[in-house]
């Protein structure tokens, strides 16, 4: 083979290379997750945040994680993790739990911190510590732990074997949830990591895996613009 037939088969070579990686970037930033904006309240600095937590997320390439969904302004449900959020702003948060609980590793993260008066209203009754094994009696399905801003979350479970559980998001009201709402400050621009500290990836060790790392599953950042 002449040089030329060599630089040449060396081009292609490398060009198909790049192709393949320009691909997989591609793939890797159209399976990102959507990023939803709180909706602006009628209070001047006020801003609404609906989620839900689900057993299951029902869709995507792993429909039997569990995961958050985030509703946006007109009402619709996104699968995703990733919140953008107005500096200095009070975020009013909703949150309805549709999973099922159990206890808690660590017993710090039944404290409800960081929000504001340090309190959650759990099916409306003001909570500061959230005892898996009382209330409910179904344990603790999840935790919203934003550790930069030093906010953290414990959420009640629903029974199992509920008539009406969920089985796979988005949930309804109709189905059997626990309603938590709470409030926090949000201060300058920033991007603020958030997960789940309830270990919940079934199949992994120790249940710290799969939807546990993974953006648009349990883990997720508020952005902060």
């Amino acid at each position: 083979m002449s040089k030329g037939a060599r630089a040449g088969a060396l081009l292609v070579s490398f060009a198909a290379l790049l192709g393949l990686i320009v691909f997989a970037v591609a793939g890797y930033l159209r399976s990102t997750p959507p990023t939803v904006s709180a909706t602006p309240s009628s209070t001047p600095g006020v801003v609404n945040l609906v989620m839900q937590t689900d057993g299951a997320v029902g869709v995507g390439p792993h429909p039997s994680w569990v995961g958050y969904f985030i509703q946006d302004a007109n009402g619709a449900w996104h699968q995703t993790t990733l919140i953008q959020l107005p500096t200095h702003s009070t975020v009013h948060v909703t949150l309805y739990e549709y999973d099922s609980g159990g206890n808690l590793r660590n017993t710090v993260w039944s404290k409800i911190q960081g929000t504001v008066g340090n309190i959650a209203y759990v099916n409306g009754v003001a909570e500061n510590i959230v005892n898996p094994n009382s209330n409910t009696g179904n344990g603790i399905a999840h935790t919203f732990n934003v550790p930069g801003l030093g906010i953290n979350v414990p959420m009640y479970g629903v029974s199992s074997t509920a008539k009406n559980f969920c089985n796979a998001g988005p949930c309804n009201l109709s189905e059997a949830h626990t309603t938590i709402t709470f409030q926090f400050h949000t201060g300058g621009v920033g991007s603020y990591r958030w997960q789940c500290f309830v270990p919940c990836g079934l199949g992994y060790v120790d249940g710290n895996g799969g939807p546990m790392q993974n953006i648009g599953y349990m883990a997720g950042f508020l952005k902060v613009v």
